[in-house]
């Protein structure tokens, strides 16, 4: 077990508690094996019959993975974060089809690798403190942990929106693009989790009235104010063409949402539009895990990656020198690369024996305590 992730039984709910509270519970490569070892363990344990993930300290669930730790291995050939993606997206295809009620506390900021240790459960909870995001594309990487798919299904061109700008989501709008299922204030977190410990029908059914006898009605969603404009832009073939709408379109969100999209990495902008209208086209969650292995170890070997993440947490000067530094000049032979085959590394979830049904709600909810109904072909 890592020393930065607690795992013990509490009544009759396994806890898992993230525990790297001065970076955000950013995720380490041990972390990520002692998740998972604590799952398969108590899959199989009577004892157990619903799990709960949180993290310490104030400030949010889990910032993501630990990039300064993948700047560092990248630079060096990037071995250590392509173990690190097989496990983490593993580990992902876990939750998602984990025989037993997952419920995930989204407190405060939970972003990239966060969203895949919480979006993918069966129940999934923020708060008024919430920021949800996956803002890869503003350090030369494209969403992952399954956020690809999240982002795809997400209403209308909202997903679009959000991957290429690296926009985040508050409460509202986590609810309404479908990465969260009840608005619960963080003040009645406590008494939800003391509730659950005490409680003898810890079914799926059970969890979820425990969770309605704790929420509240969510702020509104922002993203659902804006569809109109977001819509027609996004839905756009190219980024040059999205770009071009976005400034045409007269409202001022509009201008700095392209503002946002040319800040952000050209290659890795250009290479998600085509990994989210690939991945709507993907049957199931481990088949878009497997693109993301490919696109994420590609991205290991271009130079935005490592610089992104020297602007934003090496040095902080935030003035990333893209190459190509604009997307004009990322060409679709330099996208396509991203999605070829891994001779002998790829990733292999959706094979016959990993292709069990997604245990995922989907959509925007309805109110308090609802949970949408789960896609047959998740």
């Amino acid at each position: 077990m890592s020393a930065e992730v607690q795992a013990y039984r509490d009544g009759g709910v396994g806890r898992i508690v993230l525990d790297r509270p001065r970076a955000i519970n950013s995720l380490t490569h041990d972390m990520i094996t002692a998740v998972r070892a604590a799952l398969e363990g108590w899959a199989a344990d009577d004892a157990v019959r619903a799990v709960v993930l949180t993290g310490t300290g104030e400030r949010g669930l889990c910032a993501g993975a630990d990039i300064r730790a993948l700047h560092d291995d990248a630079k060096a050939g990037g071995a250590g974060a392509r173990a690190f993606f097989r496990a983490e997206y593993g580990l992902n295809a876990l939750i998602a089809r984990y025989p037993k009620p997952y419920l995930a506390v989204m407190d405060g900021i939970t972003m990239g690798g966060g969203v895949g240790l919480s979006a993918h459960g069966s129940v999934r909870i923020v708060t008024e403190r919430s920021v949800v995001a996956m803002p890869e594309t503003r350090i030369g990487l494209v969403p992952d942990v399954g956020g690809s798919r999240l982002l795809a299904r997400a209403p209308g061109e909202t997903g679009t929106h959000l991957g290429l700008t690296s926009g985040s989501m508050g409460p509202g709008d986590a609810l309404f693009c479908g990465f969260a299922d009840h608005f619960v204030p963080s003040a009645q977190i406590p008494g939800l989790l003391d509730a659950l410990t005490r409680d003898t029908d810890l079914t799926a059914a059970g969890v979820t009235a425990a969770v309605a006898g704790h929420a509240a009605t969510a702020p509104p969603a922002a993203l659902a104010a804006q569809r109109e404009w977001i819509d027609a832009c996004y839905a756009a073939g190219t980024v040059e063409e999205i770009v071009e709408r976005l400034f045409a379109h007269g409202l001022p969100e509009a201008k700095e949402a392209a503002e946002q999209l040319l800040g952000n990495a050209p290659t890795a902008v250009k290479v998600t539009l085509a990994a989210l209208r690939r991945a709507r086209a993907l049957p199931s969650l481990e088949a878009v895990l497997d693109q993301e292995y490919r696109v994420s170890c590609h991205a290991l070997t271009t130079p935005d990656l490592v610089e992104g993440i020297r602007a934003q947490v090496v040095d902080k000067d935030r003035s990333p020198r893209w190459s190509p530094a604009d997307p004009a000049g990322v060409t679709e032979a330099d996208v396509e690369r991203f999605f070829a085959p891994r001779e002998g590394d790829e990733l292999g979830l959706a094979g016959p024996a990993r292709s069990a049904p997604v245990r995922r709600p989907s959509g925007p909810a309805c109110g308090p305590g609802t949970v949408g109904a789960a896609p047959a072909d998740s």
